[in-house]
This record gives structure tokens, sequence and C-alpha cells, in this order.
């Protein structure tokens, strides 16, 4: 049997687009916290969205940083999509990072950081959660780009196409922000609704080549954040 052209024009745009949207894998069913880790009493599913909440006794007064820890294994190199949503506070994304045990009030983890926040600073930066990264705090702040080399020194290479004010104000305040993490070897970069917000090239002989996901609570005032659509898609 022939086919027109017309036909096979469309099974093979019809089975492209099936091949990348099969790139991405989701991480969170929408649902439940099925292949998720966390404290109950913090964390829910509430609108279609992981909630982490605090705020309420004892949780106003948060001892230590707690996450929801995603069980599907740990990740190397990859690009991880998700959206998020907060009212006060602060919080983030864990990669590439390490379990250091359970706390009073849930998992602790430390390692690269994807921040973001309320307020009109840190959204969009690498952090060094626990000092796991070797101690190195904000390992490039909003609209660096960074190199560390391999005798663990920070050289700032130059600035993202938008300053951090531009970017802060494309940053929609409680509502949902698209959120993009690619780490590529040594290459890690975050973007926040399209826009680079830091580019760093991490030779460090402290560089962290693999490790776990997770949400982040923060300690401090009370918060609300959601996530969804997480999915992530694995680099070779």
């Amino acid at each position: 049997m022939r086919m027109n052209l017309w036909a096979v024009l469309a099974l093979f745009v019809g089975f492209s687009a099936s091949s990348q949207a099969q790139e991405f894998t989701s991480l969170f069913n929408g649902k439940d916290l099925d292949g998720w880790e966390g404290n109950p009493k913090l964390w829910s599913v509430k609108d279609g969205a992981i909630t982490g909440v605090t705020g309420d006794e004892p949780f106003n007064k948060l001892k230590h940083n707690t996450f929801l820890v995603w069980k599907g294994g740990e990740v190397a190199n990859f690009e991880l999509r998700f959206l998020y949503k907060m009212q006060g506070g602060n919080s983030g994304v864990q990669y590439r990072s390490k379990l250091l045990g359970n706390g009073e009030f849930g998992p602790r983890v430390g390692g690269y950081q994807a921040d973001f926040e309320a307020g009109t600073t840190y959204s969009g930066i690498l952090y060094d959660e626990g000092s796991v990264a070797g101690g190195r705090g904000i390992m490039c702040a909003r609209g660096e780009r960074v190199k560390w080399n391999a005798d663990n020194k920070k050289e700032v290479l130059g600035k993202t196409e938008k300053s951090s004010a531009e970017i802060q104000e494309s940053i929609k305040k409680n509502d949902w922000n698209e959120y993009v993490i690619v780490a590529n070897g040594s290459k890690l970069t975050h973007s926040i609704n399209g826009n680079v917000t830091a580019a760093i090239d991490d030779e460090s002989p402290k560089a962290l080549k693999s490790g776990i996901l997770a949400l982040q609570i923060h300690v401090g005032p009370p918060m609300v954040v959601q996530f969804k659509d997480i999915k992530i898609k694995n680099l070779k």
C-alpha cells in the first residue's frame, strides 16, 4: 500500500513530537507524594502541587532546614524543569546533593542548591547548602558568570544577559515561575522565566559530580512553597 507525501510527513512529525516528549520524565504525579520522602506534617499535595507549609506549632520554630527528598536515586548530568510559587520565606532545589541524616523536623540535605525566595535578592543563585561542596557559601550570585578553578578559587568571568534587577522584575510574586537547572559536567546553569540567573563552571576539587534531588523548607518566618510540573531529562 502506497502512502502520499502528506501522510508520511504527518507520521514523521507525530513520531518526532512523541520522541521529544519522552525525553523528559515526570517526577511528580500531581496527586500524592509517591516517590518522595519528607515530614508529612510539613509536606503535602494541595491543588495539584507539592506544598511545604510552616507556621503552626511546633513548626513555626524550625531548628534546621528540612527537605522533601526524591527517592529515584542519584542524578549527574541532566536538565530539570519545574514551576514554583511561594509566599514568604526562602526555598530551593537541591541537586547533586547528599543526605546528611534525619533531624527533628525531617531529612537534612547538603550540596548544590538552586535558590529562590519571596524576597528580592537570592532567587536564581547557586548556594552550597550544608557546606557539602567545600563550604563555599554563595557560589554564584544572581547575574554572574563564574568559574571555580582547580585551586578552588572563584573567578567572576562576567555578567548574564540581564542584570540582577532585571531578572527580579521578571519574577512573578505569589504566582507561578518556571525554573530550569542544567548540570552537564562542570557546567551548571540556572534560569528563571527564560532568563539565565547564574552560570557556573565548577572545576574545583570540591565540585559535586552526582547526588540526590530534594526540595527545601528554610528556617525563618512562616512560609508556603509549592512545586509542580517537575520533570527531568538525563544528559549524556
